[in-house]
């Protein structure tokens, strides 16, 4: 199968390197176009007033294109212009840091996957609840072994698939929960600190409340030690309100 694989973490980070390597251990036909730095919670941005610039890395073993842009960016350009043919599944991760409940939203590594599923292809976003991992090897070669089994050809369009890991070792994981998002908003505050110098700036913190998080949802099961897949449209009418408004106004 021909892979696009990208994420938001970098192109030189561990959860894509491991990915690579499984994928192409598993015999598929990997190609990688990732930023070249950090694009954590871009969400689905994309550059319009910048151009855009392409760095190769290659390192024994590996051979990716590094774009000064978003995840979104990359999947478009790589799609677009940077890869012949076109892929038959975009990979987005593994990310650092579980992409479950609001995090879909802001997520680079969800709307990688998802710039790739609004473009036609299938698509699928991995990540991990560990915002710090140094060994995904197990991870990828669990989605590597998962991906046959997905039923992409029947999907409807512009679905994505979001797998998480849970912060434990694989020989300690749960099974695979096929399951909802959760949708509980985080609770957000600002720490006001110092730096150096003595200028104030400000952190954000967060948490998702634990008595507020659902049962049998992807964020509960995460945190239990399952293995959550989740499917994603992203159709965002509210038809239960559209047909409210129409009763209404009509």
């Amino acid at each position: 199968m021909r892979i696009l694989l990208t994420n938001d973490d970098g192109i030189q980070a561990v959860g894509l390197r491991a990915m690579h390597r499984a994928l192409v251990a598993a015999g598929h036909d990997v190609q990688v176009v990732a930023p070249i730095t950090e694009q954590s919670a871009v969400g689905h941005a994309i550059t319009l007033s910048a151009p855009l610039r392409v760095k190769e890395f290659r390192e024994e073993g590996f051979f990716g294109l590094g774009v000064s842009g978003t995840p979104a960016d990359c999947v478009k350009l790589a799609i677009s212009t940077l890869i012949k043919p076109a892929p038959e599944l975009v990979v987005s991760g593994i990310n650092a840091g579980a992409n479950v409940g609001v995090d879909i939203m802001y997520s680079g590594t969800v709307s990688a996957a998802t710039e790739g599923a609004l473009m036609g292809f299938p698509a699928l976003a991995v990540s991990m609840d560990d915002h710090n991992p140094t060994e995904l090897s197990g991870q990828a070669q669990y989605t590597a072994a998962l991906l046959p089994r997905l039923p992409f050809a029947a999907l409807p369009g512009k679905c994505v698939l979001n797998l998480n890991f849970p912060n434990r070792p694989m020989a300690e994981s749960g099974e695979l929960r096929v399951c909802a998002h959760t949708r509980v908003a985080y609770t957000d505050w600002y720490e006001e600190r110092l730096d150096p110098r003595g200028r104030k700036y400000y952190w954000m913190c967060g948490e998702l409340k634990p008595e507020s998080i659902s049962q049998g949802r992807d964020r509960r099961l995460l945190s239990e030690g399952f293995i959550t897949l989740t499917p994603l449209r992203f159709d965002f009418t509210d038809h239960e309100t559209l047909a409210l408004l129409e009763s209404k106004i009509s």
